[in-house]
């Protein structure tokens, strides 16, 4: 699918060799021309950072940079001194950082599928050798478009729309941990949002007591949460959320309640909809471990079929091993 990009420009940051090091801008004096190479380039982005592993924020009341996106958003300053205010601000705060080493940073208000974004990214570029239209070998450099982790991007119509909103913002949670996340707290005064992760662990307990309070036994509760499980699942391979009344809708009314209501009445705190975490969810079918050089991994239905508990003696007791299994065990025996 395409984007629509309204708005791009490019600035630079360099790292200097002070002690310690400081990080200087270099600006565009005006806005990118909106080039098919432009969109590409954006699109590429756009399409990384829709497969990244996210983390959602809200802007504090004090946040400077919210402040100038609402100035941008109310049509009272231009795009232009918008991104060289937000490039003087990530500079100053990602000098504070060891990781920080300059790089290209973008700006881009785009659109895809009807809701407007703004894109805030810092690229690293890398080196390559090319061979130019006469044979003669060259260096080159390009950016690293398709593996970044320092970017964040607002959803500007949900913004609009809700400013009371826990997931307008989102973030890259990238390879150097934690780190990343305090840079784009700070850089932009925020707070933690939504939690995907504890939302989707909220949903199974409140699967497994809903189960409990339906007085289901364990057939019919593992019954319940593939059910749910292939729901989530559907959900994550067409890039949809977990909606909890579509969800309620798929799952057996237990105890003249169905689910949506059982978590309402609860006081869940769930979500309507809720980003599915495709590793929390899998415990819904699977039961897995890794210890002390053992790892175990089985689907849930094998519990006290194959695979027998014994909780008095710490023990799991695997009737018919994998063949795989068996014949390295027998090779090495």
């Amino acid at each position: 699918m395409s984007i629509t990009v309204t708005e791009i420009v490019l600035h630079q940051l360099h790292q200097t060799q002070d002690e310690p090091p400081q990080l200087n801008t270099v600006l565009r004096e005006n806005l990118l021309a909106i080039t098919p190479e432009a969109e590409q380039m954006m699109l590429q982005l756009h399409q990384t950072y829709q497969g990244k592993a996210k983390a959602y924020g809200v802007f504090r009341s004090e946040s400077i940079f919210a402040q100038q996106l609402n100035r941008l958003l109310e049509q009272e300053t231009d795009f232009l001194p918008f991104s060289h205010s937000a490039a003087k601000m990530l500079a100053n705060e990602l000098a504070k950082y060891p990781f920080a080493s300059g790089g290209t940073f973008i700006l881009c208000r785009y659109t895809f599928l009807a809701t407007e974004y703004l894109f805030i990214g810092l690229i690293d570029s890398r080196s390559s050798i090319l061979v130019d239209d006469h044979l003669e070998v060259k260096r080159t450099e390009y950016l690293e478009i398709t593996q970044y982790d320092i970017a964040c991007r607002i959803n500007l119509t949900e913004l609009k729309l809700d400013a009371q909103s826990n997931r307008y913002l989102t973030f890259i949670k990238g390879r150097v941990g934690r780190k990343v996340a305090d840079f784009f707290m700070d850089f932009l005064s925020a707070d933690e949002g939504l939690n995907p992760q504890l939302q989707n662990q909220t949903l199974l307990q409140a699967v497994s007591d809903y189960c409990e309070q339906g007085e289901l036994n364990s057939n019919q509760t593992q019954a319940v949460k593939k059910q749910v499980f292939d729901y989530c699942k559907g959900q994550i391979n067409s890039g949809e959320e977990i909606a909890i009344e579509e969800l309620s809708a798929a799952l057996p009314t237990l105890n003249e309640q169905d689910f949506a209501t059982f978590t309402q009445n609860q006081e869940y705190g769930l979500e309507e909809n809720i980003p599915p975490v495709r590793n929390a969810l899998k415990t819904l079918t699977k039961y897995s471990g890794s210890g002390k050089g053992v790892t175990i991994s089985f689907d849930a239905e094998l519990l006290s079929q194959r695979i027998i508990w014994d909780e008095l003696n710490d023990t799991l007791t695997i009737k018919g091993l994998p063949a795989n299994l068996r014949d390295q065990l027998t090779r090495n025996k």
